[in-house]
C-alpha cells in the first residue's frame, strides 16, 4: 500500500537522501496503483488519469481526465478459490458441447426449458459376488443381465431433499435368478417376483428423496420380451 503526492509532477530541490526517498515513494505509488484505503484526491494530490486501487473495496479507479472524480474500472472478486477445471464450467467448448444454438433457457424463477428432446446416459452393470451397484452419478438408466442370484444397491443419490431417480431394465437368465433389493419400497412391501423365462425382460423405476435412506420402487413392466 503506498501513495504519492502527484500534483505538480515534480519533485522539490532538496539533498540527495531526500530525493531518494521522495522518488522511492513516487515509484511504489506508481507500482501499487496508489493502494490504499484513502482517496488520494482529499489532500489535493491527484493528476487525471492517475490510478488508484482501493483497498477496502477491492476496486480500481482511475481518475478522470477533469481531475474532479473518480471513473470505476473494476471490482476484484478475492473470494474466488476456483481451480482451472471448475472456471471452466462456463466454457462448454472445453466441457465438448456444442454453442450452436440456446436450446435450453433459464427463467427468473429457475424454471428450465428445452427446446427438443434429450437424450440419457445409459449403463449395462454387471454383477460381482452376487451383487451390482448403481452408480446414480454415472447414469440415470442401467440394464443388468442376470448370471446369479444378485443384490442391487445405489451409490450416489442426490443430496437431501433432492431427487435422484433411475430406471434399471432386467434380462432373466436361462437358470431362472432372483434380485434382493437394498433399502427399495415396493407397493404393499411386497418386492414384484421376477419373470421367469429365459431371456424376458422386466423394467422397473425407482427414485429417493432422502439421499438414498429409502428408494420407492415401481414396475413398469415384466415379461416383455
Amino acid at each position: 500500500m503506498s501513495q504519492y503526492p502527484f500534483s505538480g509532477n515534480t519533485i522539490i530541490n532538496q539533498s540527495f537522501p531526500d530525493t531518494r526517498t521522495a522518488l522511492n515513494a513516487a515509484i511504489q505509488a506508481l507500482a501499487s496503483n496508489s493502494s490504499g484505503d484513502a482517496d488520494p484526491s482529499v489532500a489535493g494530490t491527484t493528476v487525471a488519469n492517475q490510478l488508484w486501487y482501493e483497498t477496502d473495496t477491492d476496486t480500481l479507479k482511475i481518475r478522470n481526465e477533469a481531475n474532479n472524480g473518480w471513473v470505476t474500472v473494476l471490482t476484484l472478486d478475492t473470494g474466488v478459490t476456483a481451480t482451472a477445471t471448475e472456471l471452466n464450467y462456463n466454457d462448454v467448448t472445453t466441457l465438448g458441447l456444442s454453442e450452436a444454438s440456446k436450446v435450453v433457457t433459464a427463467d427468473a424463477n429457475g424454471v428450465v426449458t428445452l427446446d427438443n428432446g434429450f437424450s440419457e446416459e445409459y449403463a449395462a452393470v454387471t454383477s460381482t459376488g452376487n451383487a451390482v451397484s448403481l452408480n446414480l452419478q454415472t447414469a440415470s438408466n442401467f440394464s443388468h443381465t442376470l448370471t446369479e442370484d444378485t443384490t442391487v444397491s445405489f451409490t450416489n443419490p442426490a443430496a437431501n431433499e433432492k431427487v435422484s431417480a433411475a430406471t434399471l431394465r432386467v434380462i432373466q437368465d436361462s437358470t431362472p435368478r432372483a434380485i434382493t433389493w437394498t433399502n427399495v419400497v415396493w407397493a404393499s412391501a411386497t418386492a414384484p417376483t421376477l419373470s421367469q423365462g429365459s431371456g424376458n425382460v422386466d423394467v422397473f423405476v425407482f427414485y429417493t428423496v432422502n439421499n438414498g435412506g429409502t428408494y420407492y420402487g415401481f414396475t413398469a413392466g415384466q415379461a416383455l420380451a
